[in-house]
């Protein structure tokens, strides 16, 4: 039987985000299920936008066990969903994803911040957003197909729905998870791009406090699921506990283990989003 992967995307995404993953997983083995998070995509509507009701929508369009992958703010998503059912997720991969801000001071400065996207969100053309979101440091150095791929999906979105999605589940509504990691005992990966150096550090804590985690450094940035979809596919298969069965993964980790620069170089031209294939989960939404 096909173990089913469920993914998450990152605020301003779609399931579109995991086309190129999808399309590299072994479909004889892997079932990927990419889902709208509430206030993206197909789910624009949804509200009210929460952790929990991101949650509840997950698990109910999940089987009773499947591999957990979510990428930033997917990834922080996809940590509560684990908590919540930490029995139905047989492997959890984390992309440039923290726990959370544990700084009281710095939490209300990142509100305050993406009080300022909001109201940009809300009262400017929607092209002036994505400029904007488009210039941050964060995203320095993609190369030009990556932009091109993420602000055609962030057309797909709805800037109003955005908006809540941002006061509902941004980085500074959350409450810090870091003290709850030691709850989540299956095997983990947390991925890091090696140009996306705020995250290195955050990687690393995260799996010095997951039981079994490892941490792997991929060739690209922050945006590793359109930038290098295939290293990404390969990390999914490797923490499957099946594929350690089998020797094709890496040996679990003890807590706190890294396994740094297991690099995957990028392909020079990745799929566009909608040349791979999801069948018949495309388009799937919590």
């Amino acid at each position: 039987m096909r173990e089913t992967v469920v993914l998450l995307h990152g605020f301003g995404g779609t399931h579109r985000t995991w086309d190129g993953v999808a399309a590299r997983l072994d479909p004889e083995r892997y079932r990927p299920l990419a889902l709208d998070l509430p206030g993206h995509g197909r789910e624009a509507a949804a509200r009210p936008i929460t952790f929990a009701r991101c949650v509840a929508g997950v698990l109910a369009e999940a089987p009773g066990r499947f591999v957990l992958c979510g990428y930033s703010l997917g990834g922080r998503i996809a940590l509560h969903v684990a908590l919540a059912a930490p029995q139905r997720v047989t492997a959890l991969v984390l992309i440039a994803c923290s726990a959370g801000i544990e700084d009281e001071a710095e939490r209300a400065e990142r509100r305050r911040s993406d009080g300022a996207l909001v109201k940009q969100l809300r009262s400017a053309p929607f092209e002036q957003f994505i400029e904007r979101w488009r210039m941050q440091p964060l995203f320095a150095g993609d190369p030009p197909h990556v932009g091109e791929l993420v602000r055609e999906d962030q057309r797909r979105n709805r800037p109003e729905a955005l908006a809540a999605a941002l006061r509902g589940v941004g980085a500074g509504e959350m409450r810090p998870l870091w003290r709850r990691l030691g709850e989540l005992a299956m095997p983990a990966a947390v991925l890091v791009g090696d140009r996306d150096r705020k995250y290195h550090a955050l990687g690393r804590r995260m799996v010095r406090l997951l039981p079994h985690a490892q941490l792997l450094l991929l060739a690209g940035g922050h945006r590793l699921p359109l930038e290098n979809p295939a290293a990404v596919a390969r990390a999914l298969e490797r923490v499957h506990p099946e594929a350690r069965r089998r020797g094709d993964g890496d040996p679990s980790p003890a807590r706190g283990q890294l396994v740094l620069d297991a690099r995957e170089q990028p392909q020079r031209r990745q799929p566009a989003v909608g040349e791979g294939t999801l069948g018949r989960e495309r388009g799937r939404r919590v």
